[in-house]
């Protein structure tokens, strides 16, 4: 098995070097070029075919993640920690370490190379600033993305956020995404991602995206509500359950009265559940279809 890190920190530190109106370039084609397969199982060019259209650059800041041209020197001490030896051994030692936990259980894994990097997260950014800083995306299998906003909090929580997506990652080799993924598999897949990362680090690493979310707020708002929007689909549908209201309304979708992150939480608690139920292990638990997991759990909703 081959990992390979995109060693942002000298890629920005390029960037930041760059006169005015390079910085989109070297994004495009240094950091991102190594990801563009990713990029176009979803539609994202590298570069748009007309000045100011949508590209990898419109997309990444869509996401939260730092627009590239506004990393001058004003950015030197977050490009600084991007250029640490020390967080970068931690990553590669966090997928590795994920990716071991199957290779060990007697999982063959379909895909044997992988690309990672760490990318600035926008600090001013509502998605950013919500999920206190850092975050990932590793749903396209090969691919995995660490972004955060320099700390010793958001550096020190990273490995648990890639064996995250680490999960994902694996999860989707063997049940593969669908356009009409319904909210109940979107939580089963989170709920295990997230399990998946308390098994490898402990719950102190759980990520806010489920600890913002207290105990009577899952069980009195949440529970009630959320079990009658199973079979949602659509981004614009599952959105306002998995996400919650404040995210849904920034992307212009409509509110269902949900917390933050209500779905994540809820998958959660509700894998959490079906573990300890069942016994089975993480790693097996992580390639089970979402059918049977909810089998399992009709308990957990009270029924």
């Amino acid at each position: 098995m081959k990992i390979n890190a995109i060693y942002s920190g000298k890629i920005y530190e390029k960037m930041m070097n760059a006169s005015d109106g390079k910085r989109d370039d070297l994004y495009r084609y240094e950091m991102m070029k190594p990801f563009e397969y990713k990029w176009a199982c979803i539609n994202v060019p590298i570069k748009a075919a007309r000045k100011g259209g949508y590209d990898v650059v419109m997309a990444s800041e869509m996401m939260g993640l730092f627009p590239p041209e506004r990393v001058d020197h004003s950015q030197k001490e977050a490009v600084e920690w991007l250029k640490e030896e020390s967080l970068w051994s931690a990553s590669e030692a966090a997928i590795k370490k994920s990716l071991d936990c199957f290779v060990k259980a007697g999982i063959e894994l379909p895909v044997q190379e992988y690309f990672f990097t760490l990318l600035l997260a926008n600090p001013d950014n509502p998605y950013t600033q919500m999920s206190e800083g850092y975050c990932g995306d590793g749903g396209i299998p090969g691919y995995i993305l660490g972004s955060l906003v320099p700390s010793e909090t958001t550096v020190a929580r990273m490995p648990a956020a890639l064996a995250h997506e680490c999960n994902h990652n694996v999860r989707f080799q063997f049940q593969k995404w669908r356009p009409d993924i319904t909210l109940a598999e979107m939580m089963v897949s989170e709920g295990l991602a997230e399990n998946f990362a308390a098994a490898l680090y402990g719950e102190k690493a759980i990520g806010p995206w489920v600890t913002k979310t207290d105990a009577s707020v899952l069980e009195e708002v949440i529970k009630p509500k959320i079990v009658e929007a199973f079979d949602v689909t659509g981004f614009d549908g599952i959105t306002p359950w998995l996400y919650g209201d404040e995210i849904a309304e920034i992307q212009h979708f409509f509110p269902v009265g949900m917390p933050y992150c209500a779905g994540y939480a809820c998958g959660y608690h509700m894998i959490r559940h079906y573990l300890k139920k069942t016994g089975v292990p993480i790693a097996e638990a992580t390639l089970k279809p979402a059918a049977e997991i909810m089998a399992e759990c009709s308990d957990f909703w009270g029924h």
